[in-house]
């Protein structure tokens, strides 16, 4: 969502190499790009002004230090008013049991289904959550929630035979209780639009059940508009806490720089995707260091700890150090990554790589080499030497692919075997010079995942 962004703020600072001061004057068009960058992230105008305002404050009149660049020393200065923007302290949500959670928004912002992920997620930390149907409008709003409840072992509860909305969640209360859970979250009605119907039912049910947490769900594509629904919940039913859906897209990103400064209400979680695992707790200086190009190494920790085997990882490893890895251990290596969200995901967090793209069909192409090595017998991916014309094309015929492909992936697997052998016999001079080469010749691009 934020590569936009982070080049153009990117451009903007590396027009300071060689400053030895900053200064207003040197500072100024550095700043008005920033400013405009901001501008065109669809961030509120008035934080966006605000924002260079602070971080030219801190600026002018400083000496750059000898060992960073005043590209460097703005960066900082940078990083700390986008935490700063952002929100700073804790997003812990109340440690009360049972816990009561009224998550509320528009229609169409992701709202049932962060309520499962949100579920998901306090199942994790030992709680015992269950799900209570309060949309008793949109068709098959409580069919969804029950599927999602059922996916995740969540506790459900909906009464399809009755239009009170706050007898419903009363009705939830003493359901959970009764099956001794310790977690409620209340799936609300959306609409297409803020009024004044939709308001008042969320009033009514907030007053009965008097929750710990109010959360909305706001779309973060919605941009300065999302702010404006933030703004308008949170003065009916004083908000506690963000969830900013949708994460994953191409939107500008606007909501989540301005959305904090304008309601005063922390965000407290992101959703990063369509799959209940693509869920997140929000953290203002992780994301501040990805809108700066700089990735979220703690983040990629915590997903590799959370999806990977340990021990699976570390034979891994000591396969590719004896130069005995294999196409089985390369598919086994490939779906434990995949558990980690999508490779854009992936690649945002690794520093230095957030600004590239990959490529439209990645995802897919990575599908297409899974198939491939589905089709193959466990010999053949432990010696694929012996892979012939005729058991290539019977691959390509298993796979559904062309025998142009089998052969792509098998002479890409060899050359990556060749350098596990140079770096196992110390040549890795000899090896970069050839990864250098492969790259020249466009070599790698259709062996994703490696």
């Amino acid at each position: 969502m934020f590569e936009s962004l982070t080049d153009k703020l990117g451009s903007s600072l590396r027009n300071l190499r060689g400053v030895g001061r900053l200064s207003e004057e040197n500072m100024a068009d550095a700043l008005k790009e920033v400013r405009t960058a901001l501008l065109s992230a669809d961030v509120h105008f008035k934080v966006a002004r605000e924002f260079t305002d602070r971080v030219q404050a801190q600026c002018v009149g400083q000496e750059v230090l000898k060992s960073v660049t005043p590209g460097q020393q703005i960066i900082k200065i940078i990083s700390d008013e986008l935490v700063k923007l952002l929100g700073e302290g804790t997003t812990a949500i109340s440690d009360h049991r049972p816990l009561r959670i009224l998550m509320v928004g528009l229609h169409g912002s992701g709202k049932t289904t962060s309520t499962a992920k949100l579920g998901k997620l306090l199942k994790k930390r030992g709680y015992r959550p269950l799900v209570a149907a309060c949309d008793i409008y949109r068709p098959a709003a409580i069919d969804q929630l029950e599927i999602l409840a059922k996916q995740e072992d969540l506790g459900f509860y909906a009464d399809r035979n009755t239009r009170d909305v706050s007898a419903i969640g009363m009705a939830a209360i003493d359901a959970a209780k009764a099956g001794e859970h310790d977690a409620i979250l209340f799936d609300t009605a959306g609409r297409l639009q803020i009024d004044e119907d939709l308001i008042e039912e969320v009033k009514k049910l907030r007053a009965k059940i008097q929750p710990d947490e109010v959360f909305l769900v706001a779309d973060g594509a919605l941009g300065q508009e999302a702010v404006n629904v933030a703004k308008a919940f949170h003065d009916a039913v004083q908000l506690t806490g963000l969830i900013l859906t949708k994460l994953d897209g191409d939107a500008r990103g606007g909501a989540a720089l301005s959305i904090k400064s304008i309601t005063g209400v922390p965000i407290k979680f992101v959703g990063t995707g369509e799959k209940t695992e693509d869920f997140d707790t929000f953290y203002p200086d992780r994301l501040a260091s990805r809108i700066l190009g700089m990735g979220d190494v703690v983040s990629l920790v915590e997903k590799a700890q959370e999806n990977i085997d340990q021990k699976e990882a570390e034979r891994m490893a000591e396969k590719m150090r004896k130069a005995e890895f294999d196409l089985e251990d390369f598919l086994s290596q490939m779906q434990q990554v995949k558990k980690m969200g999508s490779m854009q995901s992936i690649m945002g967090m690794i520093p230095g790589m957030s600004g590239m793209q990959m490529p439209d069909n990645a995802e897919q192409q990575m599908g297409r080499t899974e198939a491939i090595i589905h089709s193959m017998t466990k010999q053949e991916r432990r010696k694929p030497q012996i892979l012939n014309g005729s058991r290539r094309q019977r691959i390509a015929n298993g796979a559904g692919v062309k025998i142009v492909e089998v052969n792509q992936l098998i002479k890409q697997f060899q050359q990556m075997q060749k350098m596990m052998k140079m770096m196992k016999g110390g040549g890795s001079n000899k090896m970069m010079r050839q990864m250098e080469a492969m790259r020249a010749k466009g070599g790698g691009g259709g062996f994703p995942g490696m």
